[in-house]
């Protein structure tokens, strides 16, 4: 009999450990909890992001915290949410950092406190991230040079309606297609760029303005989606102009402006793909397994021609009801 009790008390305080996550092996069976954090959270691209990490969150058996600032300008905001997942001390946080150099403080104290730090979509002036996930958007803006080239007969002049300032993954694309301009396309001159500041209303004046000071401009340039939609508006507002525009992104305003030949070209990414490769980059960081450094994906040219092909339809119209509802 009190073999019988001594057992029942033993097993009690193993519930109760357990209960209380006071034991370490308790601890072991917990459920990982990734903080997966974007720019912003409007725009159809975060919400695609958003997508990728629920379903690999689904498929590893893992919780994401998925939580990112109203606009994404707002790099103090970002940081804070950075400072309040390292204070819940999640297993892991993907980021995509809003500014390059701001960031690299509080992802160098997630790291020093143990939190394995995966960046995705833009890149950090800091190397102790684990992985970065990634379009190569050096390479997407050369990918836009060729094609306003093809466009405008290789002569021209070409205006750009940038992202901000300090973002790196817009930068890479703004200087992929200013050097591929100046390096290969003599007949082509850029006479004007402004940011738009990764907003719908900035970036649409911008463009704006840019069509009144040349009249006489041939093409645009947008380097994301805000910046593409505020372009493709401008455009709109001005019936019957010979401008062409290639912009980066979509959304479904911007693929009505690609079927209506508003837009001649869209340069789109693949952010459902990028938001489950960062998760399954914490993944492997768990299991023990080799983590690449840098894991470029390629970025897409659409056009009217090719955007029923089903490929392009499976990467820019993703079931979004399946894994945010």
């Amino acid at each position: 009999m009190l073999f019988t009790n001594a057992g029942r008390m033993i097993a009690a305080v193993g519930l109760l450990c357990c209960l209380l996550a006071l034991s370490p092996a308790c601890n072991r069976s917990k459920k990982k909890a990734i903080a997966v954090i974007p720019m912003g959270r409007a725009h159809m691209f975060w919400q695609s992001v958003h997508a990728g990490a629920v379903a690999a969150s689904r498929e590893a058996g893992v919780d994401i915290i998925w939580n990112g600032p109203a606009a994404e300008t707002d790099y103090t905001d970002q940081i804070r949410i950075v400072e309040s997942m390292i204070s819940r001390h999640v297993d892991a946080i993907a980021l995509a950092p809003i500014d390059s150099k701001a960031m690299v403080g509080v992802v160098e104290r997630a790291v020093r406190e143990g939190i394995p730090v995966i960046l995705f979509d833009s890149g950090l002036d800091s190397d102790v991230f684990l992985s970065r996930v990634a379009t190569d958007n050096y390479g997407a803006g050369r990918l836009g040079a060729d094609r306003m080239a093809k466009i405008l007969n290789g002569k021209g002049k070409v205006a750009m309606v940038a992202s901000q300032p300090g973002a790196a993954s817009s930068t890479a694309r703004e200087k992929g297609f200013e050097d591929g301009i100046h390096e290969k396309y003599p007949g082509i001159q850029i006479v004007d760029k402004r940011y738009g500041m990764a907003d719908f209303a900035k970036s649409l004046a911008v463009a704006e303005n840019m069509l009144t000071a040349f009249p006489d401009l041939d093409g645009l340039f947008s380097s994301n989606e805000a910046a593409s939609v505020g372009a493709a508006q401008a455009l709109k507002g001005r019936p019957g102009t010979k401008v062409k525009m290639v912009g980066f992104d979509w959304n479904p305003t911007l693929l009505d402006g690609l079927e209506t030949g508003l837009i001649d070209s869209l340069i789109v990414q693949q952010p459902f793909q990028m938001g489950y490769e960062a998760v399954m980059s914490a993944m492997k960081k768990f299991r023990g397994e080799p983590v690449p450094k840098i894991h470029d994906l390629a970025p897409r040219l659409i056009t009217r021609e090719n955007m029923k092909d089903p490929d392009v339809q499976a990467q820019i119209n993703p079931d979004l009801k399946k894994y945010l509802e």
